[in-house]
């Protein structure tokens, strides 16, 4: 936990281990960083006290890991990497970016030559894009129906995919269930990627989430390599599950499922090196977007989402964002109000499909997740 105070009055002296004794949400090192951080403090002392009277909201899953990903890893008496590792997952494909080993191996792949870990076509897949789990564990075919009512939460997802709740895929599955869920609230009532450009393979649930339905996702943030500015993907079926024998790994792309693949729609991703408001143009060379997702945007800590803001604006389109906890949604709603001088269109809420495993190393005692709350415009 770091110290609210830091910098506020020479250099901290002891772990932050003073909590506030209003909110709790905060602590701080010594009395004298904590008496000169209250004229910022007291700002948001009571809004934070409201914030932790949620946190049970925050920490519930239906899953069977539920405490050891929520309450353990908090408290650091589990982390990330030993969640990954119990599961015989660590380090492995996808996986190998859910946990702060990760970051190095992130930073190394993105300067690979794009055949290394982009082979969604590929009939040899390497397990860069495997779930690496057993077939019954991982949605790595078509769903045995289609969907009767929208999906409103994880049980009902995992309920639909026939997928038992110890398995760890929702730690993947938060991404396209992002854009799932963002539509569904940026449409109701109408007839940066940095982490999300190393687990590619998972976007492949949107086909079974839109069936039938073209999808195009422009992925656009400064985190993308030079050499890959403008590379297009094809997505054309699901991540493959361990099972050598497994009907994902043939090349009749499970036909034996009752929505047969992502044959009957089609998903493509395009990568855009730069900031959303430098690349517009180039995207809408080919197409308009009908929506903006931007997931753990961090709006109130970054600059360069204030001309962004006011393209939004001017294009007249549902933009849908998510961050890691209430409070930082709140500042961005107070950026979003300072440029477009409108409150946000959709308030802040919990989104249902936060990924379940706790963002380690929080600088609040509020529990933070990727994706956990969303809000629009």
């Amino acid at each position: 936990m770091e110290c609210a105070g830091r910098g506020s009055r020479g250099p901290c002296v002891a772990p932050a281990t003073r909590r506030c004794g209003g909110c709790g949400a905060v602590a701080y090192c010594s009395v004298s960083h904590q008496l000169s951080h209250w004229d910022h403090h007291k700002q948001e002392c009571e809004r934070l006290e409201q914030q932790m009277k949620r946190v049970e909201a925050l920490n519930e899953f239906p899953f069977t890991f539920s405490e050891e990903a929520t309450l353990e890893v908090f408290e650091k008496r589990e982390s990330r990497c030993s969640f990954l590792s119990k599961r015989g997952i660590h380090g492995l494909g996808m996986w190998k970016y859910e946990c702060g080993c990760g970051d190095s191996l992130a930073s190394a792949d993105s300067t690979r030559s794009n055949k290394q870990f982009l082979a969604f076509d590929s009939a040899n897949r390497s397990e860069r894009e495997s779930w690496n789990l057993p077939r019954e564990l991982c949605p790595c075919s078509g769903p045995a129906s289609l969907k009767s009512d929208a999906l409103s939460n994880w049980k009902d997802y995992f309920e639909w995919r026939c997928l038992p709740l110890h398995s760890p895929v929702a730690l993947l599955l938060h991404w396209p269930l992002l854009v799932y869920y963002a539509t569904q609230i940026a449409f109701s009532g109408k007839s940066g990627p940095e982490k999300e450009l190393f687990q590619l393979a998972a976007f492949g649930e949107l086909c079974a989430l839109f069936p039938g339905v073209r999808i195009h996702v422009e992925l656009v943030g400064p985190a993308i390599p030079e050499k890959r500015d403008g590379e297009k993907i094809d997505i054309v079926d699901y991540a493959h599950c361990q099972g050598a024998d497994c009907m994902c790994r043939s090349s009749s792309l499970n036909k034996g499922s009752a929505v047969s693949s992502c044959m009957s729609s089609a998903v493509t991703l395009r990568l855009r090196k730069g900031f959303y408001h430098d690349r517009y143009r180039d995207i809408t060379e080919d197409s308009f977007p009908h929506l903006v997702v931007a997931p753990n945007a961090g709006i109130a800590a970054y600059p360069s989402w204030l001309p962004t803001i006011e393209l939004i604006k001017e294009m007249n389109i549902p933009a849908v964002f998510s961050d890691y906890c209430e409070e930082a949604c709140h500042l961005a709603a107070r950026c979003i109000h300072s440029v477009t001088g409108r409150p946000i269109r959709i308030p802040i809420q919990l989104n249902p499909f936060r990924q379940p495993l706790v963002v380690e190393n929080s600088p609040l005692f509020i529990p933070c997740y990727p994706n956990c709350f969303l809000f629009g415009i």
